[in-house]
């Protein structure tokens, strides 16, 4: 028999673990405790514990051509930006066609996972799980975590002064699903990440009045940018990464403040970010609904009172009804023992956001475990890739270095202007695409192609970096990724494009040809590559 490696969750991590094991002759066995997969993107009215919850509005953040695995496009019908409900449809599609469905074991809860007591030699786990109320044990050779981090919220009631006397409604944004339970009341949204800005935005269309309080602001991206393209294809290039990953410190921050400021000056709207490290959030509507009055930006929470709060350095108190608390989520892997993955300051400490490393065996794996500036899919699925590889042995980069070389690793991943930042977890996406991949070998050679397909390289180097790239070559190269990169565009425009006026042109792609072009040669000439 084969390796038997458990996976733990069937959500967009567990799924690529599932499929690169199966890739790589493995045999896996994905425990799921719910009904269904999907994970973070299956909505469901109410909500279960020990799982994320999400609201029935959630539109993704990144575009289908970018979040896409990286074997398998999105339906070009589908929409440029997923609604929940759609990117479950692809999911399924992607479990239907890769046959994944009979490695899932559903209403499966993995209780515990423990070291074999051989497992210095052999590297084994010990793994228990429960179904309809009865344990079962087993021994894996290998173990991939793939139960997310939007399960447990964090919610530090201690660090907001009176909010033990607050009269009125509070909870956790794991709670919300609907904007009715704020029909004329004044609410107040603490925290301005992704939720915070939606939550706001929702209860805005409602509310008597809504405040939003940041402590330390926010650049904030419309899906909609430049030309009307979607802001990850625009951003996300391998162009782009080259001049911000060699421009001095001050030149990428001043690069960066310009381009988040052509939308709107974010200091005229009270969201300029105090320290230098960029941590977009995405929502389309959120400026508009400052300008016209619906949302008020507020500083820090100073302290609550009865049926009001104080803000710092706003000497008057702002009457409230309801708070959100849109304050994260703490990373908690309640079946593990705490020596096997340390977590510190809502950070695990692991080797490439994957690997613990004080660990005798790398046969244990933590997927899914990051906050990428781009698509969360496509690095799942590179770890799973990479870590398949590294359980069949297959070299990859098997070692993983000595703890503070790891740490100085993580410290590499960041943007420029993040490092000594600990709430700045995003970090440079395609860097970290880039390196997983020259693990396994499935790094595309840009300078190669220009000498063998000179059209294809033009369109990696200056078109967005579609996950279709790391599909050219290498373990698990798939026959189709040429034809997915040059079409990339099409799928784009077909569910937009749906009427076309006499004469028209996409102009402003033929220009982006004529002048990539230009700048390939002039990259090449100049050594860049």
């Amino acid at each position: 028999t084969g390796m038997r490696v458990a996976v733990v969750g069937a959500g967009v991590s567990g799924l690529a673990a599932t499929k690169c094991c199966l890739d790589e002759g493995l045999e896996p066995t994905c425990f799921e405790q719910s009904q269904d997969i999907g994970g973070l993107w299956r909505y469901t009215e109410h909500i279960e514990a020990g799982r994320p919850s999400l609201y029935p509005s959630v539109i993704s953040n990144t575009s289908k051509e970018m979040s896409a695995f990286s074997d398998f496009p999105f339906p070009e019908h589908f929409p440029v930006f997923l609604p929940n409900a759609l990117l479950l449809d692809y999911l399924w599609r992607y479990t239907e066609h890769f046959g994944l469905r009979e490695h899932i074991r559903f209403g499966s809860t993995v209780v515990s996972v423990r070291r074999h007591p051989n497992f210095a030699t052999t590297g084994q786990w010990d793994v228990v799980t429960e179904a309809e109320g009865k344990q079962t044990s087993h021994v894996f050779d290998a173990v991939m975590v793939c139960s997310g981090n939007f399960s447990q919220p964090s919610l530090p009631l201690q660090c907001f002064p009176g909010i033990e006397r607050f009269r009125g409604q509070y909870f956790h944004s794991r709670q919300y699903k609907h904007p009715d339970v704020f029909q004329g009341k004044r609410v107040l949204v603490v925290g301005m990440g992704n939720s915070g800005v939606d939550v706001a935005v929702e209860a805005s269309r409602v509310a008597a009045k809504v405040m939003i309080s940041t402590t330390r602001g926010a650049w904030l991206l419309s899906r909609v940018f430049e030309h009307g393209y979607p802001w990850d294809m625009i951003l996300n290039t391998r162009l782009m990464s080259l001049i911000k990953n060699n421009l001095p410190g001050p030149l990428s921050w001043l690069l960066i403040n310009y381009k988040v400021n052509q939308w709107f000056n974010h200091e005229n709207y009270g969201l300029q970010p105090e320290n230098r490290y960029f941590l977009p959030m995405l929502n389309d509507e959120f400026p508009s609904y400052i300008l016209t009055g619906r949302i008020t930006i507020k500083p820090g929470v100073k302290e609550f009172k009865d049926n009001s709060v104080l803000f710092h350095n706003c000497p008057e108190e702002e009457p409230i009804d309801i708070i959100v608390f849109c304050t994260g989520y703490t990373i908690s892997f309640p079946f593990l023992e705490e020596s096997v993955v340390r977590v510190e300051n809502k950070h695990a400490s692991l080797y490439k956001y994957v690997f613990p490393p004080q660990l005798q065996k790398p046969t244990l794996a933590v997927l899914g475990l990051i906050k990428p500036l781009g698509a969360i899919m496509p690095a799942a699925e590179m770890q799973a890739h990479w870590v398949s590889r590294v359980f069949k042995g297959r070299g990859a980069h098997v070692s993983p270095p000595a703890p503070q070389n790891a740490a100085q690793t993580k410290l590499d991943m960041f943007c420029p202007s993040s490092q000594g930042d600990p709430r700045a977890k995003k970090f440079r996406w395609l860097v970290y695409l880039d390196t997983l991949a020259s693990f396994i070998g499935a790094k595309p050679s840009v300078l190669g192609l220009v000498c063998t397909d000179p059209w294809l390289a033009l369109t990696i180097f200056f078109g967005p970096c579609s996950p279709y790239q790391y599909r050219l070559g290498g373990p698990g190269r798939w026959q189709g990724a040429r034809e997915a990169i040059l079409t990339q565009w099409d799928r784009v425009l077909k569910p937009t494009r749906t009427r076309v006026p006499a004469g028209s042109s996409s102009s402003f792609l033929s220009l982006l040809t004529v002048v990539g072009f230009l700048l390939l040669l002039a990259a090449v000439i100049f050594g860049f590559l």
